[in-house]
This record gives structure tokens, C-alpha cells and sequence, in this order.
């Protein structure tokens, strides 16, 4: 699952606008810098303490808020995990478009889809913050906003391979089974790097996900 650095990288369903949990108008937040931080201070303490000893009282602390602030933010606890986790990844497809933006060609794109998606270091917050999620119990409103926030990734590694095949610089394969059979390897290697395998000690796995992807990808007479 995607984590730490870089949007959607193309067009169509992948540039649609990533899934956002309806927040009341009576607790709407006053300014984005407040929420902000508040976000990111959740994020810390999700990944610290997890979901079970997780209280407001410890997210209004490293914030800098008050109990009351954290809760005017969030509500009730129940929907503060799904909100913060559609919060970060909204913050990391932004950085992640910005980057695709500046890149020269498919392959660039598809070195930052991989770059992005992958965890950076054991610990990583915004990893750990998906697997507290996923492992939680949510109700159907909340299976569908976990299903577009993953689908959304998918869409955008089906739109830089696409626009790589189109211009002959990828081979042309199979999309959705390219897509489920890349996306399920980032997936476990994101595991092994979180759980902190040794085999990852001193290999890179950016460049080890990207060289397979890139084996796959490259036209038959450059092989």
C-alpha cells in the first residue's frame, strides 16, 4: 500500500479527486493550518500507540491543541482514522502529481510511482497508518472509502503504463493483471521493509521493485 513521499499520474479516472470523508459543517474546521497539524500529529500517535490505547487527549498533546480543538477536528473516535488517513494520502497524491508533472517521460513516472508507494524507512508513519486502518472493522460507507483510496493507486500506475505503451516506450501487456501483479509485489516488499528484513539491509528496495517492473515493461527488441 502506498505511503511516504509523492497524485495521480495521468488522465481520466486517474485524475479524479481522491476519496474525502463528508466532515458536518458545525465542526468544520476554522483554518487549514490548524487542521493540518492536527492531522499530522494523529498520524505520529496512530503509528506510536496504535488504535486500541489511542486517546484524543494524546493527539491534542503533540499537537499543541486542546482536547476540545482535537475533537472539533475529528468528532468521535471512530471516524478519525478513516479521516486522517484520507487526509494523508490527499497530502501525498498532491506531492506526488507535483513530481509526475516534472517528469520527462513514462519511465520517470513510473520510478516515482514506485518511489512513492513504497515505504522509506521501518516505521514509517504513513505505512504504519494504513495497517492500522485495514485492520479495523468498518462498516460499508467505510469499505467503499478504503476501496477508492486503493483503487485510486491503481489507476495511476494503469495510466503511466498505458501512456508508456502508447508511445512504444513500455511492451504492450495485459493492464489490470500488470497492475494487480505490480501492485501486489510493492505491497509485500512494503511488509518486509516495515517489518525490517534483513535481506533489505543493504538492498535498495526501490531499485529492486523498479528493475522488475522495467523487465516486465521493456519492448521485445530492446530485450
Amino acid at each position: 500500500m502506498p505511503t511516504s513521499e509523492t497524485g495521480p499520474a495521468g488522465t481520466g479516472a486517474a485524475s479524479r479527486r481522491p476519496a474525502l470523508i463528508p466532515i458536518d459543517r458545525k465542526r468544520r474546521p476554522s483554518g487549514d493550518e490548524a487542521r493540518a497539524r492536527a492531522m499530522k500529529a494523529a498520524i505520529g500517535v496512530i503509528a506510536e500507540k496504535g488504535t486500541a490505547a489511542l486517546r484524543m487527549s494524546d493527539i491534542a498533546a503533540r499537537a499543541g491543541m486542546s482536547t476540545g480543538h482535537i475533537l472539533y477536528h475529528f468528532g468521535k473516535k471512530d471516524r478519525l482514522l478513516l479521516e486522517v488517513l484520507a487526509w494523508s494520502q490527499a497530502d501525498l497524491w498532491a506531492r506526488f502529481q507535483e513530481a509526475v508533472d516534472g517528469a520527462a517521460s513514462p519511465a520517470e513516472k513510473l520510478d516515482l510511482f514506485v518511489r512513492f508507494y513504497l515505504p522509506t524507512h521501518q516505521g514509517d508513519e504513513r505505512y504504519a497508518l494504513w495497517t492500522q486502518v485495514l485492520a479495523q472493522r468498518h462498516d460499508e460507507a467505510g469499505r467503499q472509502i478504503l476501496t477508492e483510496l486503493l483503487d485510486s493507486w491503481d489507476e495511476r500506475l494503469e495510466a503511466i503504463v498505458r501512456e508508456g505503451c502508447d508511445l512504444g516506450h513500455f511492451a504492450d501487456v495485459d493492464l489490470p493483471e500488470f497492475t494487480v501483479r505490480a501492485v501486489a509485489m510493492l505491497s509485500g516488499l512494503s511488509e518486509d521493509v516495515m517489518f525490517g528484513r534483513s535481506r533489505w539491509r543493504h538492498v535498495s528496495p526501490h531499485a529492486f521493485a523498479l528493475a522488475a517492473l522495467e523487465r516486465e515493461l521493456r519492448p521485445t527488441d530492446r530485450r
